[in-house]
């Protein structure tokens, strides 16, 4: 069983999408099997900023300093030091078609699933194409992880199931992952959710938009009202099965969208 919830991907604001799907090692493994990197004598580790190395060290990798403020709060400032590129400027020296670390890390995921391909690093293109797939495209890969909304990260975790071997025998629980989502994204993850169930597995989605609960395979209604007054099972079926149920709500909008 995989609980998917909207919950951030990382509590540090180093967690991004680009570590959270396991694609980050194959980056820093590229910057360090270059010329420059072996003659200097860079390993991968010099390209990470979660540890000592060729992170800034003013900022620790954050890109930010905080100062806290004793009745106000806290300010973020960025750092001095790296100006925010999180790294010390011999590494940031080190460059990939003209592009160093902090720059990859800044491109979008569309743009980097082009700038790999380019590059013949088909490997670390596909575990990117993950989540252009859940309609993340346009985050970039090295986002911290503290600025992306929930429903981003809810679908950061699904593209990162989806990046693993299925077995086919998955029950995955999703609460409200169109929360904030444009309805070509919405196609997008009702796609995923496809593939999914395509795959032998079961999805389950706690839902309240009417362009998913109409693609259900079954639909639970639970009612008849909200909050204390509800908890109840008010109809459940195909989406034309509860669309004839007259005392259910979802059935009465879910009949419009049907016609």
């Amino acid at each position: 069983v995989e609980y998917i919830s909207q919950k951030a991907i990382g509590k540090s604001s180093r967690s991004n999408p680009v570590t959270y799907i396991k694609a980050y090692d194959d980056i820093r493994k590229l910057f360090s099997s270059q010329r420059e990197s072996k003659i200097r004598g860079y390993k991968p580790k010099h390209f990470s900023f979660n540890v000592d190395g060729g992170r800034c060290e003013t900022c620790k990798g954050e890109g930010t300093i905080t100062i806290e403020m004793q009745f106000m709060p806290d300010v973020n400032l960025v750092c001095d030091s790296c100006n925010g590129k999180r790294f010390k400027n011999e590494i940031l020296e080190i460059r990939i078609n003209n592009k160093n670390i902090s720059d990859i890390l800044n491109l979008t995921v569309d743009d980097a699933i082009i700038f790999f391909n380019d590059l013949g690093e088909n490997k670390i293109a596909e575990k990117l194409v993950v989540l252009q797939k859940v309609g993340l495209g346009y985050i970039k890969i090295g986002q911290q992880a503290t600025t992306l909304s929930g429903g981003e990260a809810q679908r950061i975790k699904l593209a990162k199931e989806l990046s693993k071997r299925s077995t086919g025998k998955t029950l995955f629980i999703l609460d409200e992952p169109t929360t904030g989502l444009h309805f070509a994204d919405i196609e997008l993850l009702l796609g995923v959710f496809e593939r999914l169930k395509n795959q032998g597995n079961t999805v389950v989605v706690i839902e309240h938009n009417l362009d998913v609960i109409k693609t259900a395979d079954w639909i639970i209604d639970l009612g008849p009202e909200g909050g204390s007054d509800g908890g109840e099972i008010v109809a459940e079926g195909t989406p034309e099965d509860v669309a004839k149920v007259k005392k259910s709500f979802t059935g009465k909008f879910l009949k419009d969208v049907l016609s």
